[in-house]
Parts: C-alpha cells; structure tokens; sequence
C-alpha cells in the first residue's frame, strides 16, 4: 500500500520584476521560525524513513562494509615544524580526531593539544574550523561551531598548563594567524550574509570587544582571509571577489605596524602573493588567461615593478605556488592532470615530479617548515588510497610515508580510464571512470555518474573508500569534467558561467549520453549525483532530459537560483553575481530564469530523486530543495519517488562525525542501489 506524502500548503507571493510578474507558492518555506516549517521538514523526513524502511538492512549492510574498511584507530604521518613533530589520530568508536605532537623526536612522550571528541561531546554537529599553534609553540588557537552555520567562536589554548585563556571571540570565519611575537593575533568575523569582511587585531589579555579594527571591507562582492607566508616574515590579507583579487601585508614582527598595498585592486584582475627572502612570486591573469607566474623586490610590489618569471602557456594552467627557502613548486594543470614543477632557486634549474599512474590527483600537505628540501604532498587515484609522500627536491626521491590502509581492499581488482563525450558544440568533455576488472560493456552494468561544473572547481580523480560499495556491486563510477569547471585551463571555467552555463548541464548530458550509447550503461541502470552547485546541475539536467536518468540524488542542491540571486540579503548573494550574473540587468534575468530548476520545473514524468538540506546551511538555505520538491510533488506526473530529508543539527557539509557521515553516505548510496536495482 503506498505511503501518502506530505503535501506542503501553497501561499501564493508575486513580484514583478523587468515587466515580468513572478509567482512562488512555497516562498513560505523560507521561514525557519515558523512552526509549520519544521513541522512540514519533520513529516518529509518521516516520509522518507517509511518510503527507505525496507532498505535498513541494507543500509545497515553498506554502513558496516564502510566502517570494515577504514583502519578505526590510526595515526597520520607525524609533520615537522620547529622542534616539534606535529600529528592527528583517531580511535576506534570515536568520532572526531585527536590533535597531537612530541617534542624533539619521535620517541618522545605524546602531548595532546586538543581532543575534539571532548569538545564536541553531547553535540549533534561539531565542526573544527581553526587550528593555529602559536610561533613559540606554547599557545593554540583553535575555533568550533556547533550547528553547522559556519559561526565560530574563536579561543586560545595554554598548552603548557592544558587550560584555556579568557579569550571567547563569537561569529570568526575560518581566518585567524599569529604576530611572530606570540601575543598578538589576527582574525576575521562575518556579516549578516556570511561574508568574511572584518579583520581585527586581539592582544592576549585584553577584552576582544576593544579590538582594534584593522578593515573592513565594504564591497559586498569581496571576501577577506587572513594567510602567512611559510617564511613567517609577512602575514597577509587576501581580499577577492570572484574575478578580482587585492593583497595587504604586514611585518609579522610589527604587529601594530599597519598593513602595507600591495597593489591596488583592478577589475578582473587577479594576483595571489608568495614570500621568498628580498622577493614576492605574484601569480597573476594578469594578460594571462591561465596565469602567469611573476618577481618583485619586496620594497617595490605596485605591478609596474613586477617581471615575468614563467611565462603564460594557452595549454597548461598555473593553479598555485608554494615558495621554500631554495625553492619553488608549481602545481600546474595540464589536460586535466595536476602535474609538479620544482624551480631550484640557486642552480636556476627545474624538473617535474614523475607520477605513476595515467589519472590521479595530488595536493600539498602541510608542508610548514620554510628551510627545507622536502616536499610533502598526498597522491591518491581513483583505484590507489590516499598515499603521503615525501620528495627530496635536491635528490628527487621520493619515499613513501604512508599509504591509507583500507582493510579487505585489493587495488589490482580495479581498473579506471579517461574517456572522452563531444559536446553540442563539438568540445571534448573529459570523464574519469573507475570500475571493477571484469566489467562488460554490455548496457548491463549500472552506474553513478558524478558531476559539479561550478566555480572553476575541478572534481579530482581520487579514492573513496566507501565508493568501493558500489564497486563490489558491479557499479561504474565516473565524473564528468564538464565545463564551469578548471579541469582544462581557465578557458574551461570562463565557458561554463553566466551567459554560457548551460554549457555545463549540456556537457553533462552529453557524457551521460555517450555512456549509454557505448554500453557501459543504460538509461534505466543510471544514476546521477551533485552537490551543492552539483546539485543546480542535477535539478537543470533534470529538467531538460528526464527520460535518460533512473535516480537522481541532488546534496544540498542549489535549484531556487532566480529567486536567491534577487535577494542581496542572503549569504553569497552579491559576491555570486560575477558567477551566475546579476539578475537585476534584464539579460541575466532571462537566462537565469530558463535554466533554474525550481522556475523550470514542469507537469510530466520525473526520474526518482532524493533531496537533502541541512537546516543551518549558511550556504544553500534548506528551502531550495524543500520548494523544489514541494514544486515536484504538486507537478510531477510520474510514481516514481520522491525523498526530501533534512539534517534538523547540520550544515552545508551534512553530519560532522565519522561514523555518522558514513550512514550518510549509506544511506544515499542504498537509495541509489534500491532504485537502479542492484541490492
């Protein structure tokens, strides 16, 4: 006997804008404080445990196979800074990590700074944001929110005695560095919207409401972040919207001195600033689509004075810059593989890091000591766990540190491939594909198609551990390097944005097309996935070709774009304009509106979806995916499901703990197994 779902009531708003008149029968959702609006989440989260009851046992099943493979009590590879060796672990059944270090060697006795599972005991979300021991080595800094708003109270730690100072600093983001003279400290604080746009100057002992006010940023399309440079000479305020940039530093010795220009902010200009001895690296767009990588004395840092160090190539993307006393490592981009290029300072030589395997991904790791040959960075592929590794740039020897132990698995049983899918436009779209040897093409096998195309953010080839759940049962997994993401240089970005972003949900129809075509799936064994701006993918896809998808999960999606980008209130409003377009001018208005998923929706069948939301999202309100699925529910002419379920204790990120984020990940993924029909 079916179950009957909730129906949420219809209030009907208007508003008119550009002569068009807008109607929203589910803008009453918008209303947290309203009882009936946790009453109507309540019942969509009841209706979604009765319609998933008869999967518990598998969910149950996918959670244990999860937990059996991670090594539950473990320890990360131990970083040197100082005198110290710093390292996190975890223990069996607890959900959070344990900060430690030794002093002096490895043998010493361990200190434990901070337990987060003493802190976030009896909470139903606990999130760690900073995490900053001071210059000295004798105090931490560290910051926690508890109901995922990204709100976090800021305190200072004494780590000799193990007892917190009088130091309570409410509403800091992620940002906060010492003065190198271990008093004084930096941070910022966010505004109605969210935004980052305060920093402040706190001295131990005094009251943080007399703090000095260093600046404040008034342009609301502009974010600030506090950084040091790995020499710990200068601390620096990073302020950048999504097309401009401008840096502010200061003498870490001079707390009080006052922050210098770097070089004044330029429309669609960006400039990102690295400290080496007498030098800044800048990297820069500056006539530079994919960036270029330039010099300048530290006296003299206004762009007049800055000189081409690496060149601007049209096919390989400069993404960042790490600077070491004698070095340089630049992690480049090129046909959609990170690659490592160290520049010897004094031997004016450079080399690239060899890498084993044809797709993979790698990012820095920790890497705090400035006078050093080693470079530390992880290496991970969608077949080989996430591996540390540590790199003699002198003698180019690498030396495996660690590798993840992922318990019961067998890396030779797996195979993964890049492919390729043409575009409308005839572009070649990128896929990164992993599935288990053996795999037939024969239409049979079912898959998880993964996409994001937002933001210049590239979705990486790497390992997953509780993606071998889906592996074991026969499953394709692949990600689709569609357009508005950077995978391909910053052209691949620019080509996926405002005026030009259904180029992105055409790229990934496109490849969910070829997937089927070539039989290694059928439009009745396909699953999507995207969160977040994934998940404005999955609503618009969704919408344009309903008949080739048979589940859909869409995390934290993204789909009420009209109706947010016309409200300069919300969190990333303003700041998002440069992203999706202002839709206050006429022609981004009109575009906006012909791809945005909740103005899109329409009477006719509808494949089987699965909403979530998290109820203190600062970044995606709940109520777009509680309108979206209010709107599907009254217009859809399918019987296919419907699932909204809404973490009543979380955020953008869904739950905090370990374990918990694992019956999450079971969850979506026995709803996917349910629907497609591999139990």
């Amino acid at each position: 006997m079916p179950i009957n779902y909730p129906i949420a009531k219809k209030n009907r708003v208007t508003a008119k804008i550009h002569n068009d008149t807008r109607t929203d029968d589910y803008f009453w959702l918008r209303d947290k404080d309203n009882p009936d609006v946790i009453a109507y989440l309540k019942e969509e989260n009841k209706y979604t445990a009765k319609t998933m009851a008869h999967t518990e046992i598998l969910q149950e099943k996918l959670y244990q196979e999860m937990v059996a493979r991670i090594k539950e009590t473990d320890d990360s590879v131990p970083q040197k800074w100082g005198d110290y060796f710093y390292y996190h672990r975890t223990e069996k059944d607890k959900q959070y990590e344990i900060y430690c270090r030794k002093k002096g060697s490895l043998n010493a006795p361990e200190e434990i700074l901070l337990d987060a599972n003493e802190l976030g005991e009896g909470k139903n979300y606990f999130s760690l944001g900073v995490f900053q021991v001071s210059p000295d080595h004798q105090l931490l800094a560290y910051s926690i929110d508890t109901n995922g708003s990204e709100k976090y109270t800021l305190h200072i730690k004494d780590l000799s005695s193990g007892k917190n100072l009088h130091e309570e600093i409410p509403n800091t983001y992620y940002g906060m560095e010492w003065a190198n003279d271990n008093r004084n400290f930096f941070y910022n604080t966010i505004d109605a919207a969210s935004r980052p746009y305060r920093v402040f100057r706190h001295e131990l002992g005094s009251d943080h409401t007399g703090d000095e006010l260093i600046y404040e940023e008034n342009d609301e399309r502009y974010f600030l972040e506090i950084a040091k440079s790995r020499s710990e000479k200068y601390i620096f305020m990073n302020i950048g919207s999504k097309v401009s940039t401008e840096v502010r530093y200061l003498d870490a010795e001079r707390p009080s001195g006052g922050f210098k220009l770097f070089h004044p902010r330029e429309e669609k200009l960006e400039y990102f600033v690295e400290h080496q001895d007498a030098n800044f690296y800048i990297l820069t767009n500056d006539h530079a689509v994919n960036f270029m990588l330039m010099t300048t004395p530290v006296h003299a840092t206004n762009k007049i004075h800055w000189q081409e160090f690496l060149a601007h190539r049209e096919d390989v993307l400069i993404e960042d810059v790490d600077a070491f006393k004698n070095y340089l490592v630049i992690y480049e981009r090129a046909k959609g593989l990170k690659r490592l290029r160290v520049r010897d300072i004094q031997m004016n030589a450079e080399h690239y890091v060899e890498l084993p395997e044809p797709v993979y991904t790698l990012s820095p790791n920790g890497n705090p000591e400035y006078d050093t040959s080693i470079l530390r960075f992880t290496y991970s592929s969608l077949i080989t766990p996430p591996s540390t590794i540590d790199y003699d740039m002198n003698t180019r020897v690498q030396e495996l540190k660690k590798q993840e132990e992922v318990i019961g698995y067998d890396a030779a049983k797996y195979t993964c491939e890049r492919l390729y899918a043409e575009a409308t436009d005839g572009a070649q779209i990128p896929m990164s594909m992993v599935y288990k040897r053996g795999m037939v093409k024969d239409g049979n096998s079912p898959l998880l198609l993964y996409g994001y195309g937002s933001y210049g953010i590239t979705v990486e080839p790497g390992f997953s551990s509780s993606r071998v759940s889906l592996l074991d049962r026969g499953f394709i997994f692949a990600i689709a390097h569609i357009r508005g993401g950077q995978e391909l240089g910053r052209p691949w970005y620019e080509n996926g944005k405002l005026l030009k972003k259904k180029n992105t949900f055409t790229d990934f129809i496109a490849c969910a097309e070829y997937l089927a075509k070539e039989k290694y799936t059928s439009q009745d064994k396909m699953a999507i996935m995207g969160a977040s701006a994934g998940g404005l993918l999955m609503g618009a896809v969704t919408n344009m070709r309903p008949d080739l998808f048979k589940a859909v999960v869409a995390k934290v999606p993204f789909v009420d774009v009209a109706n947010t980008m016309l409200d300069a209130t919300l969190p990333l409003t303003v700041t998002e304009y440069e992203e999706w377009g202002n839709p206050n001018e006429k022609a981004y208005y009109d575009y906006i509106q012909s791809y945005a998923p909740y103005e899109q929706v329409e009477a006719k069948d509808y494949p089987n979806i699965l909403a979530t939301a998290g109820l203190h999202d600062p970044r995606v309100s709940y109520w777009e995916p509680a309108k979206w699925v209010a709107k599907l529910r009254s217009m859809k002419t399918d019987q296919n499901v419907l699932l909204l379920k809404t973490n009543m204790g979380a955020g953008h990120g869904g739950a905090s703990g370990r374990y918990d984020y694992l019956k999450e990940i079971a969850f979506e993924y026995a709803f996917i197994l349910d629907r497609v029909g591999k139990s």
